[in-house]
């Protein structure tokens, strides 16, 4: 299929009612194709919420996409060299950054200009950017050296920041954008370094028996919250690791509000649906039911991979020259990725975007949080 930068399509939308929650969820996409938001630590949405931007493999390769929210035409916004398909993050200034390859490339949505800001000579995960995004970190993996790609936006500094394992995740403190947190495998999981590469360590000392995943930060605060799968979500104080309970469910890909009173999450094993978890006293409610297949071999069980299991899903990895044999093979014990919901929240907090399969292929989705808009109206 010809693939271009513009080309747009007619709008896909339809629109339902999950049955068993009432919730409204628009349906964005409805092609014969891989179609996914970005990951679950980044918004898909515009500030303005009149666009979300996705991943689709519509023209043969994965490529970056924008539609009008909720029944707009789609819009393409890069071609050629396939984007890492979980890699986009748009930028306060409201450009979109990604990876391609071993760079990291800036797209300017009304133009569509593409330049490279940094390039590493290797292959990078997704980008991650600081709250002003004035900087940018990746995790990188050249020849069998693994560690920290980050640099400054204008592309005018760049640091690598070794380590002796897989990365994935990192992220910047959102208080204090000097630190970041990153997630490495195999266990022990969460680290901390500072963005001159000193300050590196382990966060939390743990064996491959307690499978801790996708941590993140707590709004706007220093705190990490994760899940110990399939067991607990959790919160740890970054000053003094002191970790409590939040609450105790099989809680998978999680995300928090900006005030850190809510984290959002999907669930698997069994899926009970798209849960939105309150902080203070783990009380939860159900959104929808994404009915995604969510595979994985792994979340049938509470570990990590065991050396069977490696060696298993780093060959698919390698072959399909991916990243993290963790989070991108197609045969991977953890994916492939795009079967897996990995809910966010729009800027206004009302609605959740999240992808799913259950039509065979995956798609881009919209679930409204009843009762959200009511109550934001009268905070206002």
């Amino acid at each position: 299929m010809l693939s271009r930068k513009g080309t747009t399509f007619p709008s896909e939308y339809s629109r339902s009612v999950d049955e068993r929650t009432g919730a409204v969820v628009h349906q964005l996409t409805n092609h014969p194709s891989i179609n996914h938001p970005t990951y679950f630590l980044q918004s898909s949405f515009t500030a303005d919420q009149r666009a979300l931007i996705f991943t689709s493999y519509r023209t043969g390769s994965a490529q970056l996409f924008e539609v009008g929210f909720p029944d707009g035409e789609i819009r393409q916004l890069t071609c050629d060299q396939a984007i890492h398909p979980f890699s986009p993050t748009i930028a306060p200034d409201d450009s979109i950054f990604f990876v391609r390859g071993g760079g990291v490339w800036r797209l300017a949505r009304e133009t569509l200009e593409e330049i490279e800001i940094a390039s590493f000579g290797g292959q990078l995960g997704e980008c991650s950017l600081t709250p002003l995004g004035d900087r940018f970190v990746a995790a990188c993996k050249r020849g069998n050296e693994w560690g920290l790609a980050l640099g400054a936006v204008g592309g005018a500094e760049t640091r690598f920041i070794p380590f002796p394992r897989t990365i994935i995740h990192p992220q910047f403190n959102p208080a204090d954008p000097e630190w970041i947190e990153f997630a490495a495998d195999p266990a022990p999981r969460m680290h901390r370094v500072r963005i001159d590469g000193s300050g590196l360590e382990c966060l939390y000392e743990h064996g491959n028996d307690e499978f801790i995943v996708h941590e993140t930060f707590l709004g706007t605060s220093s705190d990490l919250v994760f899940t110990v799968w399939p067991r607990a979500l959790k919160r740890m104080d970054w000053n003094s690791r002191r970790i409590a309970a939040i609450a105790e469910f099989n809680a998978w890909h999680i995300t928090p509000n900006r005030s850190g009173t809510k984290i959002l999450c999907d669930t698997v094993h069994p899926d009970i649906g798209l849960q939105l978890v309150d902080v203070a006293d783990g009380s939860r409610e159900t959104i929808c039911y994404p009915q995604a297949t969510s595979q994985g071999s792994q979340w049938r069980t509470s570990r990590y991979a065991v050396a069977a299991d490696w060696q298993a899903a780093r060959s698919a990895a390698e072959k399909a020259q991916s990243l993290s044999w963790m989070e991108m093979a197609a045969d991977s014990v953890y994916g492939p990725q795009w079967t897996h919901p990995h809910p966010s929240f729009s800027p206004d907090e009302t609605m959740v975007a999240f992808a799913g399969d259950r039509s065979g292929h995956a798609q881009v989705y919209v679930a409204e949080i009843p009762g959200a808009a009511r109550e934001a109206r009268k905070g206002e």
